[in-house]
């Protein structure tokens, strides 16, 4: 994936004293809507800056779900994660952003023509506007109970890539589309799979449910792993269903339990939030002046968690913010395909 393009500070934006940037808008977040947003950005002549405290640039599609097929971005009837993460970057390449990647944003100050961002490494960013693209802001994975002790001797909270499972005996613990997901693709990698869910019914997608049930994963519902055994790698697992305990074949446990969410320090910055995520208004305004927010970040009357709809979001916020970085520029631009 070609985003080796993590330098500190990219050329474009102007850049001062110990690291600081100076910008016309900075973006929080460099998850799928954070990269299209970015591109959008210079597409309508914007510096931009870019922070992330992830390492690397697509957020929790590169952190969690490189290999992952995605099915709702338009125009692709199937599009890997990796993939579209590569071609976002790429597109946003042409805004020259600077990307500030491995630092956390902890401050927020209004100045006298707009803000500055505080990081956690000291340095700081001005700009004349900012949007944040958080996504779920930093995430962990829920624990396994009986998990304690087993991480990086079997027991996995995330599969970045499907080649160490090749020829295992995999047990996937979860009922949510990420659950089901993992255990569709590792299907005809794996020597076997086996999903275990504390339910007998599946937050997963439906059609998700369909083509596990029609896989050779053997699914065991209403069930929980109370054991893990192995010395020193995971050789087993213990799940107790209808009254009994049965013992599983494990060398690989992926336990997608869902994850704690948290948007940090983004909290203390007297913007207005409802249950860990951003109320904004149609044109994607925050309660704080010249702060903008797009994607799974949001929550507004009717809000679908989409990449899809986190893309229209970014044009939105773009467009709208636009006439406050350059009073008198025109919220809409002209269409791309004009070549404007």
């Amino acid at each position: 994936m070609s985003t080796d393009a993590t330098d500190p500070v990219a050329t474009g934006p102007a850049t001062g004293a110990a690291g600081d940037t100076s910008v016309d808008l900075v973006v929080i977040g460099a998850g799928p809507t954070g990269l299209f947003a970015t591109y959008y950005a210079g597409f309508r002549g914007l510096s931009v800056a870019v922070v992330d405290s992830l390492p690397e640039l697509g957020g929790q599609v590169t952190a969690m779900y490189p290999e992952k097929q995605i099915l709702d971005v338009a125009g692709f009837p199937s599009v890997k994660g990796r993939d579209l993460v590569e071609g976002l970057v790429e597109q946003a390449a042409t805004a020259e952003p600077a990307y500030l990647l491995g630092r956390t944003a902890v401050g927020l100050a209004s100045t006298d023509d707009g803000v500055e961002l505080s990081l956690d490494d000291g340095s700081r960013v001005r700009a004349l506007a900012v949007l944040i693209t958080a996504g779920i802001g930093t995430f962990s994975p829920r624990p396994l109970p009986a998990g304690d002790g087993w991480e990086g001797r079997g027991l996995d909270f995330f599969v970045p890539s499907f080649a160490p499972y090749a020829g295992k005996d995999v047990v996937v613990v979860g009922g949510g589309d990420s659950a089901l997901d993992w255990a569709i693709h590792l299907e005809p990698v794996a020597r076997s799979v086996t999903l275990v869910h504390r339910r007998a019914q599946f937050r997963a997608h439906e059609k998700s449910v369909e083509r596990l049930r029609d896989s050779s994963a053997r699914i065991i519902t209403d069930a929980e792993v109370t054991d893990l055994r192995g010395d020193p790698w995971l050789e087993e697992v213990d799940v107790a269903h209808e009254g009994t305990t049965e013992t599983v074949k494990a060398q690989q446990l992926v336990a997608a339990l869902g994850f704690i969410a948290d948007l940090g320090p983004i909290q203390q910055w007297g913007i207005e939030t409802q249950k860990r995520h951003i109320v904004v208004d149609q044109t994607m305004a925050t309660s704080l002046p010249r702060v903008f927010a797009a994607g799974d970040v949001t929550e507004y009357p009717g809000k679908v968690k989409l990449i899809a709809v986190g893309f229209g979001e970014a044009a939105t916020a773009v467009n709208n913010l636009v006439p406050v970085v350059h009073p008198g520029a025109h919220i809409f631009p002209g269409h791309s395909s004009e070549g404007t």
